[in-house]
């Protein structure tokens, strides 16, 4: 990782007021299109229960099948979840399809500890966001085991901890509803080859289904190989009443993720990178009971079981971040030898157990549907770092020349509880009313193993309530909208690191951790969505979300920080869509427009930001102001679909999606200006990519399929940062002395022009 980068918190800039009331009939989400008056239905909680209409749900509620996400055709979930959803956007920060931060309404879900968090995700009725960090694993997510996902935006309560912006909730797939089986090879570009097979049935009232996919590639660019490997199995029995599940996944990957480079480094060369080596290895395993009884034709019970473990590894070459103290004094004689070292082996051991219980009581009475739960959640998190000083090569990469030295060992442990009801209401034929309660109780226990400083037992509670209507104006015209508000309790990792007068370089220490207030987060929601003549489909969608106590990562100078709630910040927006079908042709048209902005202010470290010691804030700090637009988030979002049917044999589709400017991290004030000492716009240009896949079917069981991703090899970026570059020597070698060193912007670049090819076979199914 970039020198500083790793120390440079996480962002904030906002403000500019949109008409969020105007609500003009328009366009619907690409992802699930809305049939009104089909018999579709969505589950209203993580639960079975006796789900709604899909066009009775007060909110602009987006789905995906199986079938579309394998058509999307990108390697990760979070590729296709990009690909297929109106309001998504990735930053590929780790240069990794399997670790990107997703991005929804300005909201974030990431596997990267210290990244805000504002999204949560399930597995069949199991929260998979880690309890340490709330972060998200996509390569732990059982991919070819999806039988459809749903994105549930807003702040619903009914999906507790962590979903201040949506809820993203998947089901896998059993032998009763996807019987029959499939397998399926293919190989292409950055060496990457790799394959599936799945298979599902039913004997009687048993079912199973099993499944296990692998991938190895040596990536596109520099010492960037991965593998992924996942198994799943889903065992079911099931009579009038009565459904009865074992779910069990394990995944064992090996992801190197090398990170952002500076833009000079980039623009001589497209595969470098600029330390290594970034490798992750994650190991999990998860067991769930669940099941489901109907009691009486309108009651039905459900419950699950839970148990999973999680075991993740992190090594990461770096430059030292104590060189340049360093250096200085062996300048001035206080070292003797040929100076400071200046690389670190930084290592990191995650070790988390969760497990958890969830019941749910469901009752149809006359006009009400209603549902009553609780659920309960226990984590422990066993999180040991270490760093071992060395040398940077001529590869950039780390010879380490010390021993091993243990720099923090913390016990976290997280317990929340909950109760939560809800109730759709039939006014009329034509008006539901929703509204819903969740209490949340969380505590949050930290164990120092190395002292006391990190020692803290802290509890959060938060009753959070939910209003929402949809009103069928006419058969093909429906008003919806609502209030909602969630909460999230800050992480062990975040309150390891809250001590201004202790700060910390996180990720890579931790300090005393003084109490942090939860994030709250308030969301209203307005839209229309439609049919028009010829069964084109559109919506219409406005909202705002406004987090209160958010947390930021705040400066204290000379390259360190904590996490401090610091006020507010806003994000609002307009989602448009259009989808329909003409002849052989299946389109789709979907925009959005984001304005993300921070509502206080603050100064936070960004050493090399052009403005940095201005506004009244200390040197290497910037101040950041209400109005401020948040990095990393562009206003502008438009992604166009189009699927050729020729024939029952063949399809072929297109997406393009294609994104407006930027802000890069590092220049959370917006007004960082390139000069003779710093480098760098501190924005990104925006892009368009044009991505295509087929399917040729040539025998009744036999498929051959290909995909072609960014067609015309745009040069883009998804993400930035602004960072400090020692590699400025001839060849981009190390320079020894600091004073030499660039401020310079660095970026995670997009992935060239690559294709695939592959066969797949199907036996079996209905």
């Amino acid at each position: 990782m970039p020198y500083q980068l790793r120390r440079s918190g996480m962002p904030p800039r906002t403000l500019f007021s949109l008409a969020i009331a105007s609500l003009l009939p328009g366009f619907v989400h690409a992802a699930g299109p809305l049939e009104l008056g089909s018999a579709e239905v969505v589950a209203t909680t993580p639960l079975p229960g006796i789900d709604l209409p899909k066009d009775r749900v007060p909110a602009n509620i987006q789905t995906l099948d199986g079938e579309r996400l394998r058509q999307l055709g990108g390697q990760s979930l979070a590729e296709n979840l990009q690909r297929g959803l109106p309001s998504v956007n990735i930053n590929e920060t780790q240069g990794n399809p399997y670790q990107a931060d997703l991005n929804y309404r300005g909201f974030t879900a990431s596997p990267l500890l210290g990244t805000p968090q504002g999204l949560s995700v399930f597995l069949d009725g199991v929260r998979v966001n880690e309890a340490f960090g709330d972060v998200v694993h996509w390569d732990l997510i059982p991919g070819t085991a999806i039988a459809d996902m749903a994105l549930v935006p807003g702040s619903n309560p009914l999906y507790g901890l962590n979903t201040l912006g949506g809820a993203l909730a998947l089901r896998t797939k059993r032998g009763d509803t996807h019987p029959g089986g499939t397998a399926q090879l293919y190989g292409g570009s950055f060496g990457r080859h790799g394959g599936s097979v799945e298979h599902g049935g039913r004997h009687e009232q048993f079912s199973w289904y099993l499944a296990a996919e692998g991938m190895d590639e040596d990536g596109w660019r520099d010492h960037s190989p991965s593998e992924v490997g996942q198994l799943f199995g889903k065992f079911a029995w099931t009579s009038e009443t009565t459904d009865l599940a074992l779910t069990l996944a394990h995944a064992d990957n090996d992801l190197i993720g090398n990170g952002l480079v500076p833009e000079s480094l980039h623009d001589h060369e497209r595969e470098a990178i600029f330390t290594h080596p970034d490798q992750t290895e994650n190991r999990s395993q998860l067991l769930a009971l669940s099941g489901s009884h109907w009691l009486s034709d309108s009651d039905r019970l459900s419950a699950t079981l839970y148990l999973r473990r999680t075991r993740t590894n992190t090594l990461n070459g770096d430059g030292n971040d104590e060189y340049e103290d360093e250096y200085e004094q062996w300048a001035d004689g206080g070292f003797l030898g040929e100076g400071p070292q200046s690389g670190v082996l930084n290592r990191t051991r995650t070790a988390q157990r969760a497990y958890g219980l969830a019941l749910q009581w469901a009752r149809q009475a006359g006009a009400h549907r209603l549902a009553f739960g609780l659920a309960y959640d226990n984590t422990r998190a066993s999180f040991r770092q270490s760093e071992q000083g060395g040398e940077l090569t001529a590869t950039r990469g780390i010879l380490a020349s010390e021993e091993v030295e243990q720099v923090n060992s913390l016990l976290g442990r997280t317990r929340t509880a909950s109760l939560y009801a809800t109730d759709t209401w039939a006014l009329s034929e034509g008006l539901h009313v929703t509204g819903s309660l969740r209490y949340n109780r969380t505590r949050v226990i930290n164990t120092d193993r190395m002292g006391d400083a990190l020692d803290g037992d802290f509890s959060y509670r938060k009753l959070n309530p939910a209003l929402g209507f949809a009103w069928q104006l006419r058969q093909a015209l429906t008003l919806y909208g609502g209030f909602s508000q969630g909460n999230r309790a800050p992480t062990p990792i975040e309150l390891g690191c809250a001590d201004p007068a202790n700060p910390c370089s996180l990720p890579n220490a931790m300090a005393a951790d003084p109490f942090l207030e939860q994030v709250v987060t308030r969301t209203l929601e307005f839209g229309l969505r439609g049919e028009l003549a010829g069964g084109t489909r559109w919506n219409a969608t406005a909202f705002r979300s406004i987090n209160h106590d958010d947390l930021l990562f705040v400066g204290t100078g000379g390259s360190k920080g904590y996490f401090s709630n610091f006020g507010r910040t806003r994000r609002q927006g307009i989602e448009l869509g259009l989808a329909g079908e003409q002849g052989p042709f299946d389109w789709q048209v979907n925009y959005t427009y984001l304005h993300a902005t921070f509502r206080s202010s603050a100064c936070i470290l960004a050493e090399n930001n052009s403005t940095e010691g201005e506004g009244g804030c200390p040197e290497d700090e910037i101040r950041i102001s209400s109005g401020d637009y948040l990095p990393g988030l562009p206003k502008h979002n438009l992604k166009l679909g189009l699927d050729w049917n020729l024939n029952d044999r063949l399809r072929i589709g297109t997406s393009v999606l294609a994104y407006s400017a930027q802000y890069v991290r590092g220049n959370e004030n917006n007004r960082h200006q390139a000069n003779d000492e710093f480098e760098g716009r501190g924005k990104l240009p925006g892009y368009a990519v044009v991505n295509l896949a087929a399917d040729y079917r040539f025998t009744r069981d036999w498929t051959l399929f290909g995909r072609v991703d960014n067609l015309f090899d745009k040069r883009y970026a998804t993400g930035g940062a602004l960072a400090e570059n020692p590699f400025v020597g001839a060849g981009h070698a190390f320079e020894a002395d600091p004073d030499e060193w660039r401020h310079e912007q660095f970026i995670a670049p997009g992935a060239p022009r690559a294709a695939w090819v592959g066969v797949r076979y199907r036996w079996g199914a209905l």
